[in-house]
């Protein structure tokens, strides 16, 4: 077997033209020395050195690194600050592996294609491969000056391209078509700077347009004329050989990079797997426990306000717990980043705190090595509003201003806990480690990860109180260290031991904790019953019928007490909101359990269990705890709210994050109810999990079959008779969803038996509706008009419009947006598992 270091090596030497020789001192045509060209200018030395002419605003680069590998990187030191739209202060841009060469006259800044190799001793065989696909040529520039082999060229228009690609971001949301004006935009001489080991230029770029978006004119001063900054990172690479990559395993819960390799022999896997980590190595490699030759040092934004500081440093110093595990002491530390530092300079970890006009997202991101996978500068983002939203749930659980006065501690508490949390997971990320999901069911057990997205926890006490004592999990969790030991455990001799790292995972996993991630929890087709975004428990279905108890209790004592005084009488409605859908993530996973899987990213001869298929009797108890979310006393909403809540008061106006109102501008009484059921229905008669009801049924028969669920549900909503007269009204909604989930099913669904039994079962509503006899006016209007949307589209079930859709949520994730799904891993460059490059998170 070839030996990886040497051949990675030897793959990535550019078989390139070499460097002409410098021109001869005389020749007329020969250009001036970088001295000559130079001697006006201010030199910033060092590893790419820059040269500022400040009377012509130009940037001179200096270029004598030839044929070596260096990262070249992007960033965005000011943002937009609209999470729609992306753009974020903070956010890091594409990467790239470049070499410099030269061919007469010109330079070219090229990208090799690092995607495919050949890892061999044979450049033949080596040269085959990079034959076989494209580079990319990123700049041309012309010698200016010339001294020695070093040449000087104008690099003004290069840094001051769009590389970030803000145009096409712009254009992607619908913002406009914008362009890039030069006569507004100039080299940003304050944080362009040069340090031995890497360069890191910045420019100001304005970028205008005639008909600018809706978010960009909310966020811009003029949305015609946006300015933001652009930065550019040249960083030299780690010598090959320096670093010893780990291989891939999918239970470890790691993101990594990929390549193919050309030159693997045929009975061997193609694609080549290994994690992104950061370097870290003992300073006495035969101690069970050392400091690290170097430590981890993150540093946090100082523009971060208390009690939010001392929260997110908490929850970083965490993970030392998790690196002590693998054997290094003092391994990781938080600091405080530098007044004069640059948070975008490529020697820093940063955790920054960044401004949003908007809730959104917070991100772990990181730049590595594409070439081995090492973690060379880790950045956080942390969306300031978040807090306020944790902030937000906790006086909606608890209505705790009684006198209107009060502060409560304990709701502030929860916010800074969850705060802490969030710091331990984004920084997670940043080290390389992915999202597990399957954590919070695993709890049980003990504190489990931070990596998983955490529902906060209420109790409902003996005296009718809801408590937020215990919300979140205190520090470091079991499935972290377990990682954390499994990706970073330094074995005498270097190198992997490969039985060793196997028996961290297998005896964390004969403990139950294990890892699921993104690609089995976010898609509304998710099979796994306890993997998935916010939700709690074990049980996941116990757990909802609980936080049902806790959402009643909160929703009948619901009131002007969850405002304090001197505030809007509408703003009860941003309170109540998450309130009100305060069991939205853990229905969604409910809905998991039926025609649900158990499985595992087992491999063969691990002894896990693969697969095996949820047991019929949870499957129906978890039917019966999602029809209590269908139940229309469940959706009421608290008498209170329907005659005290006023419309919104001029400039208060609505918005995502508000319930759709059919009575607008009157608070509506029955549309949230529609919003909410359509949603436990959506993700129930998903028709990848009306599929596996079919087929389950059929391999056995004990199992509950399409059908079965179709005549349950018939049964609870077409035919409800209880309730008051709101709860009936409340019911029709509900029925009008269900009516328009199994059109959509039998119009869409890829599965011709699934099809099948959702137009049958419209059928059977069909006959049934025609016939029932009601007392209730409305209730028969109700039937006629459903007859009439399911006659319509049993002839043209392909048509669609066939029936109005349901009120839209109010946004949701983080509890902001709709996460976006986590896309497969992929064979070449970086790719990171689940966050493409960061975490998305309440």
């Amino acid at each position: 077997m070839r030996r990886f270091i040497p051949s990675l090596g030897s793959a990535l030497l550019l078989l390139i033209a070499p460097i002409p020789g410098a021109a001869q001192a005389g020749d007329d045509d020969s250009p001036p020395t970088i001295e000559e060209h130079t001697s006006e200018m201010e030199k910033l030395d060092g590893f790419m050195p820059i040269y500022w002419d400040d009377a012509d605003g130009k940037l001179w680069l200096e270029i004598g690194r030839w044929n070596e590998q260096i990262l070249h990187y992007t960033s965005l030191p000011a943002g937009f600050g609209q999470n729609d739209l992306g753009l974020n202060r903070g956010d890091l841009g594409g990467s790239r592996v470049v070499v410099f060469r030269r061919v007469g006259p010109k330079i070219f800044m090229e990208e090799p294609n690092l995607t495919y190799r050949a890892l061999t001793d044979d450049p033949l065989e080596e040269k085959s491969v990079r034959d076989g696909f494209p580079s990319s040529i990123h700049q041309g520039w012309t010698v200016a000056a010339q001294t020695g082999d070093r040449v000087l060229v104008d690099a003004t228009d290069f840094f001051m391209k769009d590389w970030h690609d803000i145009i096409g971001s712009l254009r992607r949301s619908n913002q406009g078509t914008y362009r890039l004006d030069a006569s507004r935009s100039a080299p940003y001489r304050e944080r362009t700077r040069v340090f031995p080991q890497n360069t890191e230029v910045e420019v100001t770029l304005t970028f205008t347009s005639d008909q600018p978006g809706g978010l960009v004119r909310s966020v811009a001063a003029d949305g015609g004329a946006v300015t933001i900054r652009q930065h550019h990172s040249f960083v030299q690479l780690p010598e090959l050989g320096s670093y010893t990559p780990r291989a891939y395993d999918p239970r470890s819960g790691y993101g990594g990079v990929s390549w193919y390799d050309f030159a693997t022999p045929i009975e061997e896997p193609l694609v080549k797997r290994y994690i992104r980590r950061h370097r870290l190595e003992k300073a006495d490699p035969s101690a069970e426990v050392s400091d690290p030759v170097e430590p981890i040092v993150y540093y946090l934004d100082p523009g971060t306000p208390e009690p939010v500081r001392t929260a997110l440093l908490t929850g970083g110093d965490w993970w030392a717990e998790a690196f002590e595990a693998a054997g290094f002491s003092n391994a990781f530390r938080m600091e405080m980043l530098p007044d004069t530092a640059d948070p975008m300079d490529a020697r820093y970890n940063v955790v920054q705190w960044v401004h949003r006009s908007t809730r959104g997202w917070s991100y772990g991101a990181s730049i590595a090595d594409p070439r081995t996978g090492e973690i060379l500068k880790g950045h956080v983002t942390l969306g300031s509003l978040r807090v306020r939203q944790d902030y937000l749930i906790g006086e909606g659980l608890t209505s705790p201003y009684a006198t209107g006065t009060e502060s409560p501690d304990d709701v502030m508490a929860m916010s800074l806990h969850r705060i802490r949390q969030l710091s331990a997971h984004e920084i997670g990320h940043t080290i390389g480690l992915s999202h597990n999901y399957i954590a919070s069911a695993e709890r049980d057990a003990g504190n489990m990860s931070v990596m998983d997205y955490p529902h906060p926890r209420s109790t409902l006490e003996p005296d009718g109180t809801i408590s937020l004592e215990s919300p979140y999990d205190e520090g470091i969790g079991e499935w972290d260290k377990v990682a954390i030991d499994w990706g970073y455990r330094q074995f005498p001799g270097g190198g992997d031991d490969r039985e060793a790292l196997d028996a961290i995972l297998m005896d964390a996993a004969a403990r139950g904790v294990t890892f699921m991630t993104d690609q089995d929890a976010r898609s509304a087709n998710s099979a796994h019953p306890q993997n998935h975004l916010w939700d709690n428990g074990e049980d996941v279905a116990a757990e909802l019928e609980r936080m049902m108890d806790v959402r009643r209790v909160a929703l009948d004592r619901f009131g002007e007490s969850a405002i304090e005084t001197g505030e809007p009488m509408a703003q009860m409605e941003e309170v109540l909101v998450p309130l009100y859908l305060h069991h939205r993530y853990q229905a969604e996973a409910t809905t998991k359990i039926v025609g649900g899987l158990y499985y595992t990213y087992a491999l063969r001869g691990d002894g896990q269990e693969p697969l095996r298929r949820v047991p019929a009797a949870e499957q129906n108890r978890a039917l019966e705890a999602l029809l209590r979310t269908l139940d229309p006393e469940e959706l009421k909403m608290p008498q209170a709210v329907l005659e005290t809540l006023p419309p919104r008061p001029p400039g208060m106006g609505g918005g995502d994050e508000l319930f759709r109102k059919w009575t607008s501008p009157a608070f509506d009484a029955v549309s949230p109810a529609a919003a909410a059921a359509d949603a436990t229905l959506s993700f129930l008669l998903n028709s990848s999990r009306a599929a596996r009801l079919v087929e389950q049924s059929a391999l056995d028969a004990s199992m509950p079959s399409l059908a079965d669920v179709l005549e349950r549900l018939t049964s609870e909503i077409m035919q409800y008779s209880g309730g008051d007269a709101y709860a009936r009204e409340i019911n029709r909604v509900v029925q009008q969803s269900y009516v328009n989930e199994l059109m959509s099913l039998a119009a869409s669904a890829p599965m011709p038996q699934v099809r099948a039994e959702a137009t049958f079962e419209l059928d059977r509503l069909q006959d049934m509706l025609e016939d029932r006899e009601s007392g209730e006016r409305t209730q028969q209007a109700m039937d006629f008009v459903l007859a009439n949307d399911i006659e319509r589209f049993l002839e043209r079930p392909f048509e669609a419009g066939s029936s109005p859709n349901p009120p839209a949520m109010p946004a949701g994730s983080p509890i902001g947006m709709a996460a976006p799904l986590w896309l497969e891993p992929f064979a070449g460059g970086v790719w990171e598992m689940p966050t493409w490059g960061f975490s998305e998170h309440r």
